[in-house]
């Protein structure tokens, strides 16, 4: 399993957060769209011997090497304001510095990260300073493991809800109890005739205001009535990719400004659907864990039977769960509170690469699971029930590759093993390549006006558009310019403004 710089994404793209009118830096560099781009930058030298260290690691018994993917999973950061606001009296800086630090050792041996998986729970009240201190630890942790930042995804947590939106807005209360209390049979239509009006979805996603202003930038925002999560594609090579559900199982989060508690909260079939179609492997990212839904043994069932693998977080207890179909990572908490009994925070990484070939294709994972170390201040790895530091596991991948069987009374027929990329009708899932989100996050960093009008000028909204959300108004925006194959025209328009 090599990792190379020749498959690597497009370099990373610094940002500036602020506040969602001024998201606007001199550091943005302009670029052209992929094809017109030119070679991709080289990967930065820290990395150079990664072919090296990367086959001396790993030590499985493969022979068809093809690109890995390395995924940093976190969760639980609870960034704090006002501490975070002054890092010199931030008492949970240190430990995130301390990851950051073997996040960049282990990248330099394993090789640079393909992508950062954030759990929920990025902030501790849902307050937008919290976001802005997240987002320049993210850019600080991403440059240190090598990832591109346009590689960020992100899902809400409990603590990423503000609870005062809840406490003095009718519509949220009374939208949020007419979930809970319907009947069992019925609580799945009252969700979707909730989150499909205008009003009341809006209103079940006002808690979450600052935390969509954050994760608009990496197309991570939800928004009514067909937003309810995102989806993203990774190439595993091979004609095989990663989808990253990042579901929300916030909604009810935080009702009557209350804590939640053991099946509270509702994740419903409306985001279980997780389509297992060829050569797709899915993965669902999800804060809280099955056990904390009303609906809990149904999204148990549609996890295991759909998606091979399974990152939650929330409980700050990292496990490992595995089975034939599945692995299922729960994620150590990076900032858990100090005064909790376990305290131990603690991230992952997690290798995924395709081996075999034809149906004899699968999976293979190979995970390191780091926790903190008090004296001297350090990650070590969990060691497996046989000493290892690496947890390792294969499932096989669902595959369009197959031959018809012939009749008793014909002669058989030879046909060909023919692989088909995915079936991507999914606009959203096939706009995940880093040329797009780099697009992206130049798009974001246009002011106000100038992003009003490119979408006016290139017909991607209605003046009456005009009123909702940015997160809302632009991310429909550029999903219709990936609809429409306004892509490139897209990318003019910015480069335009970018070249003034």
């Amino acid at each position: 399993m090599v990792r190379g710089c020749r498959d690597r994404p497009s370099a990373r793209v610094p940002l500036a957060f602020s506040d969602c009118d001024a998201m606007r830096s001199n550091r943005v560099q302009g670029c052209l769209p992929h094809a017109a781009r030119g070679p991709r930058p080289k990967c930065a030298s820290i990395f150079k011997r990664s072919r090296n260290a990367r086959t001396e690691l790993h030590f499985s018994d493969r022979r068809c090497y093809r690109p890995a993917m390395l995924l940093l999973h976190i969760s639980d950061i609870h960034f704090r304001a006002p501490d975070c606001v002054n890092p010199a009296l931030d008492a949970d800086r240190p430990f995130r510095t301390r990851m950051v630090q073997d996040a960049r050792a282990r990248a330099e041996k394993l090789g640079p990260v393909s992508a950062i998986l954030i759990g929920g729970d990025v902030a501790f009240k849902g307050d937008p300073q919290e976001y802005q201190a997240a987002f320049t630890w993210f850019n600080e942790l991403a440059e240190a493991c090598g990832c591109p930042l346009e590689r960020v995804f992100v899902i809400p947590g409990n603590h990423d809800v503000d609870r005062s939106v809840i406490t003095r807005t009718p519509a949220t209360r009374n939208a949020q109890q007419a979930i809970r209390q319907a009947p069992a049979h019925s609580r799945e239509r009252e969700l979707r005739t909730q989150f499909s009006d205008p009003e009341t979805g809006r209103a079940l996603l006002a808690p979450l205001t600052a935390y969509n202003e954050f994760a608009k930038l990496f197309s991570c925002q939800v928004y009514p009535p067909e937003h309810l999560f995102w989806k993203q594609d990774l190439s595993l090579g091979d004609g095989v990719h990663l989808r990253i559900y990042g579901l929300t199982s916030t909604l009810l989060s935080g009702a009557g400004g209350r804590d939640d508690g053991r099946e509270s909260l509702y994740l419903s079939p409306l985001q279980t659907v997780l389509d297992p179609v060829d050569d797709v492997v899915n993965l669902v990212l999800c804060h809280h864990p099955p056990d904390w839904f009303m609906d809990q043994d149904e999204v148990q069932d549609a996890f295991c039977a759909r998606a091979a693998i399974h990152l939650v977080g929330h409980k700050h207890r990292q496990r490992v769960t595995q089975d034939t179909d599945y692995i299922r990572f729960a994620a150590g908490a990076v900032n858990p509170d100090r005064n909790e009994s376990g305290w131990q925070p603690g991230y992952n990484l997690i290798d995924v690469s395709v081996t075999g070939s034809g149906s004899e294709r699968v999976i293979e994972i190979e995970a390191h699971l780091l926790q903190w170390q008090s004296n001297p201040e350090q990650y070590r790895p969990v060691l497996t029930r046989q000493g290892e530091p690496v947890v390792r596991h294969r499932i096989s991948i669902p595959t369009r590759t197959h031959r018809i069987a012939a009749t008793r009374d014909a002669a058989p027929i030879p046909v060909a093993e023919c692989e088909v990329a995915p079936a991507d009708a999914d606009v959203e899932a096939a706009m995940s390549d880093a040329s797009t989100r780099n697009l992206v996050f130049r798009f974001w960093n246009m002011t106000v006006s100038q992003r009003r009008d490119i979408a006016l000028r290139l017909k991607l909204i209605e003046r009456d558009e005009l009123r909702l959300p940015e997160p809302e108004r632009y991310g429909r925006a550029l999903l219709r310019a990936g609809e429409r194959g306004q892509i490139e025209a897209l990318a003019h328009e910015i480069a335009q403004v970018e070249g003034r």
